[in-house]
């Protein structure tokens, strides 16, 4: 059985999407005492995103004005960005990326180094089966580190379960219940792309995080991908 599903109501607003999804099993995500690979292999990851980094205005670098495009086409917060884009964003102001845990860290090293949005929930914490699709503005939710209750507007693209929404607007806000802790074991790793150049980068990325997570983890984990 898959471990996401994907709405029709999601395909008809991108047709042309492609989604990947990456579970691993059997992990140890627990934080190493030292974190000098960690910090090298983020620090290293951030100097390769700076080729994605050239237009004199931030908003105008084709990752970012792509992104901005796609959110422009769903219902949600004004201030709603692509997780790439919250990345590039650290790397534009010279900002450090400090390590949180083995897979996150994993993975947003190969979101910087390919120029995608990714993000990862924690299966074992996923009621039933996740969902991509519309929001219907009654799904509970609570974002990483807040106590109140942030529902998605209506018709915002969600992944959901059967508990409430998991993340909000594609992979903009990602919330406390699935998140990844040192304790997960088993996870879903999530990329999407609606552009062809958006999906070129997005397959290749998804590889990459497959062979990087087998390298550090030891654990291959199964890709599926996901198209109308």
């Amino acid at each position: 059985m898959a471990a996401l599903i994907v709405d029709a109501n999601f395909w008809e607003i991108f047709p042309e999407a492609q989604i990947f999804t990456l579970v691993v099993d059997g992990i140890d995500n627990h934080i190493p005492s030292d974190l000098t690979k960690e910090q090298e292999m983020l620090d290293q990851a951030a100097a390769k995103a700076q080729a994605f980094l050239t237009a004199p205005a931030f908003k105008d670098n084709e990752v970012i004005a792509s992104w901005r495009q796609v959110f422009s086409q769903f219902k949600k917060k004004k201030n709603a960005r692509s997780s790439i884009e919250a990345l590039l964003k650290r790397v534009d102001q010279g900002r450090t990326f400090n390590p949180i845990n083995p897979l996150v860290d994993i993975y947003n090293s190969i979101s910087l180094e390919y120029g995608v949005p990714a993000g990862s929930e924690d299966l074992a914490k996923i009621d039933g089966t996740m969902h991509l699709g519309l929001a219907s503005g009654e799904e509970k939710f609570y974002p990483i580190g807040a106590e109140k209750n942030d529902p998605p507007r209506p018709e915002e693209v969600i992944y959901y379960d059967q508990t409430g929404a998991v993340c909000r607007s594609l992979n903009w806000r990602d919330g406390e219940r699935t998140m990844l802790m040192p304790k997960t074991t088993k996870a879903i790793l999530i990329m999407e792309g609606i552009t062809e150049e958006q999906k070129q980068r997005e397959e290749a990325a998804i590889n990459a995080l497959q062979t990087k997570i087998a390298a550090e983890l030891g654990i291959k984990g199964t890709i599926e991908k996901f198209t109308r």
